[in-house]
């Protein structure tokens, strides 16, 4: 466990989330990741997670989605409510949606898993070129620490995913009430978000030490800024619901939805990281004493008492 010591001050002290000049940051940041998403290196970049994630759910459904889809109609026909609802499209003249209806919902249950692959191929892929861009624009001066590796970055970000992956199986009967299913999942996708994008904004140019206790310390607006982010991503999910119904289109709707996800989640890095690389560049020019940012180890101190009292009690 790490614990971070900061002197108190207007900007350090725990009562600052609705200070002003942490709703201007905030502000601050969202705009000039708005006026970011225009450049055009943020456009060619959006292509290559675009890419990667298309050429995947092509060859995972060349392979697997014939399968998948008979498996999930022989699975729906032996649920009597499912044969109730069919008979009621029967009725109502809508037989033609009957052929659909497995393809759908396959579709529909496999949308939080493409956004969570979306998700991790933006942070790997765009987020440290983002946080580069708005460095080398923003902030020339600000020192790159190289606080984690690529590797330490891979890690993280895969276990997070990890962990949003079993929430997401989790709280899938959640989905079958109509309210949830457009709160759940995007809650989960915030906060894989918060975790994902910020580490890997800090990743180049915070020490360990420093990127600790930005997230830390920024916790609440940082997972305000995934929140929000994973509320957008559900927009898309209109071109879903539209390939859903029209199969047909499905081939066209599914990589522009796919687009707009890397799109959401490419803005979501540039906000993270004007904000991020602001919090940085102010922690470090902050006039505060040599000792008065200390970060400690449990473990550590231990062994330095140790130390120390063996030091105490060797004969000179």
């Amino acid at each position: 466990m790490v614990a971070a010591c900061w002197p108190s001050s207007s900007w350090g002290s725990s009562a600052w989330w609705g200070r002003p000049e942490v709703v201007q940051a905030l502000v601050d940041a969202f705009w000039r990741a708005v006026v970011y998403c225009l450049h055009p290196r943020v456009i060619a970049l959006s292509f290559l997670p675009l890419l990667v994630t298309i050429l995947a759910a092509v060859g995972l459904g060349y392979f697997f989605w014939n399968d998948a889809v008979e498996a999930l109609r022989l699975h729906l026909q032996s649920w009597g409510w499912v044969q109730l609802f069919i008979g009621a499209l029967d009725s109502l003249g809508l037989s033609g949606l009957r052929s659909v209806l497995a393809p759908a919902l396959l579709l529909f249950a496999l949308i939080p898993f493409i956004v969570v692959a979306c998700l991790l191929m933006v942070g790997l892929f765009m987020t440290p070129a983002m946080a580069s861009l708005v460095g080398e624009r923003r902030f020339p001066a600000l020192l790159r620490k190289k606080g984690a590796s690529f590797l330490h970055s891979l890690a993280w970000s895969l276990g997070s995913t990890l962990a949003a992956c079993a929430a997401l199986v989790v709280s899938v009967p959640l989905w079958l009430i109509p309210p949830l299913v457009l709160i759940v999942p995007p809650l989960i996708w915030g906060w894989l978000s918060y975790r994902v994008i910020s580490f890997d904004c800090l990743a180049d140019y915070a020490s360990a030490q420093e990127r600790r206790f930005i997230m830390r310390k920024h916790r609440l607006h940082l997972l305000l800024m995934g929140l929000l982010t994973g509320y957008l991503s559900a927009l898309p999910s209109v071109l879903w619901a539209s390939g859903a119904m029209f199969i047909a289109m499905a081939p066209l709707l599914v990589p522009l939805a796919i687009w707009a996800y890397t799109l959401i989640f490419a803005f979501s890095s540039l906000w993270c990281a004007h904000y991020c690389l602001a919090q940085l560049d102010r922690l470090r020019s902050a006039p505060v004493e040599a000792d008065a940012f200390v970060v400690t180890d449990p473990a550590l101190e231990a062994a330095q008492v140790s130390g120390s009292a063996r030091t105490h009690n060797d004969p000179v």
